[in-house]
């Protein structure tokens, strides 16, 4: 049964007892991170997106560990050019891994890298990674998007991740919608209170969101699923 681990923000680590690996790992910089980058240990980096609080120590992670990125195709050549290994995927491909398989999915976002994201990094992804047979759903930054009920049919998510903080993804009601739209058996909301423009109340979405097992986590702790 793999194990995730919510860091903070957006980052989660995946374990299996064999492989590891982190996704969007903004640690440096962020004051609730639960961890530092010199402390991951893992065999694959994911990146959904360019920016900054989601690329976060990945490439520095990546090339400390001898690391895989897993990014779509611009951002990975990007990763690549400072120095890491990398497998570029794109929307709607599917690849096998040693650790599973990892699917990217579209996500209704921005996606740009540096001090001002003006260095293109191509869309946005989520992911669609199976371990152990157990599917999770990592959206990355997002809006709601009718297509998640597509993603839901033809996927049996056993854990979703969705952002609640609103502004800059979606807020809870349309993560609410969302979980509606997904059909996954446990869910645990991220991406808020990071900074002040994403608060938000992580017990209000447990309360509102029907069909599936709701798990509110603090940086650092973990849910088996």
């Amino acid at each position: 049964m793999p194990k995730a681990t919510f860091l903070g923000h957006s980052c989660v680590t995946v374990e299996n007892g064999k492989h590891k690996i982190i996704i969007d790992p903004f640690l440096s910089g962020n004051e609730k991170s639960a961890a530092k980058p010199e402390d991951i240990k893992v065999d694959h980096v994911l990146i959904t997106h360019g920016h900054g609080d989601h690329v976060g120590d990945g490439i520095e992670i990546a090339k400390k560990n001898d690391a895989t990125v897993i990014a779509n195709f611009e951002l990975a050549n990007l990763c690549a050019k400072e120095g890491c290994k990398v497998h570029p995927m794109h929307i709607g491909g599917g690849f096998n891994f040693d650790f599973g398989r990892v699917k990217l999915t579209i996500a209704h976002h921005g996606g740009g890298y540096g001090e001002h994201a003006n260095v293109y990094t191509g869309p946005p992804v989520g992911f669609l990674i199976t371990m152990d047979d157990k599917v999770m759903y990592h959206p990355g930054d997002t809006g709601l998007f009718y297509d998640m009920k597509l993603i839901g049919e033809m996927n049996d998510i056993d854990l979703a991740w969705l952002p609640i903080g609103d502004n800059f993804t979606m807020g809870i009601e349309d993560a609410v919608k969302a979980v509606e739209f997904l059909q996954p058996k446990k869910v645990v909301p991220f991406h808020y209170d990071t900074f002040d423009v994403i608060a938000a109340d992580p017990n209000q979405f447990a309360s509102q969101a029907k069909g599936a097992e709701v798990t509110v986590l603090k940086p650092g702790e973990s849910i088996d699923y």
